[in-house]
């Protein structure tokens, strides 16, 4: 399939620092039940919201990003914000892609915790304006204050996936926003670098293929 002839396609932006099964097994579910034909992950270069101090190089995030998705050929590793070396911003990001695949429906795949936080997020009602989301349920959180978050007309866009229903028409609804609730792994990529920096097991909690990179470079070593 060519360039621009995909009709929905997932975004799965992040720091990835590092990527783990967590990142993988929501995409994997999201892939099967929403029916998109790819999901692109995307490493942030420099995050707006995040000050952390112990990130690996961008290069180093995104060969990671590369190692974990290559079994999955509708998967792809995205350096478009690396290359931009700047702050990363959705609304330039989604101009971007959406110059690439004019035709596509776009899908921002964000957890719940990021997505309270999209008032702060620079020109947020034309991201929301320009393409739909797939809001992830967390542990700690409650998928349901997606609503909250939201005002006027967006509200009336809000719709709940279910185990047990087929969502490809909502999924066709452009600027909605589709809370997905799964048994998501309770991993994150603190608690795996306190881990590494504690010389503590991560097995499982990455892909193979990253753990043997994240050791071969010595990443996070010395963080807490």
């Amino acid at each position: 399939m060519k360039t621009g002839q995909y009709k929905k396609i997932g975004l799965l932006g992040g720091t990835f620092n590092p990527i783990h099964s967590g990142h993988l097994k929501a995409a994997e579910l999201i892939l099967d039940k929403i029916g998109l034909e790819k999901i692109l992950f995307i490493p942030s270069y420099v995050p707006p919201h995040k000050g952390l101090t112990d990130m690996a190089a961008p290069y180093h995030r995104l060969n990671m990003v590369k190692l974990a998705i290559a079994g999955n050929p509708v998967f792809e590793a995205s350096s478009l914000e690396i290359d931009t070396e700047g702050t990363s911003y959705s609304i330039i990001t989604l101009g971007k892609i959406r110059n690439r695949y004019p035709y596509s429906t776009i899908f921002f795949i964000v957890g719940i915790d990021t997505f309270l936080e999209i008032k702060t997020w620079k020109e947020y009602k034309k991201v929301l304006k320009q393409c739909s989301f797939i809001v992830i349920s967390r542990p700690g959180y409650h998928l349901e204050d997606a609503i909250k978050v939201m005002e006027g007309k967006y509200c009336r866009n809000i719709y709940e996936y279910q185990d047990d229903q087929e969502l490809q028409d909502a999924a066709k609804i452009k600027n909605g926003i589709i809370l997905f609730r799964i048994q998501a792994l309770d991993i994150s990529s603190t608690d795996i670098r306190r881990r590494l920096a504690a010389k503590e097991m991560i097995k499982g909690l990455v892909p193979e293929p990253v753990h043997a990179y994240i050791k071969k470079h010595r990443l996070y070593q010395g963080t807490s």
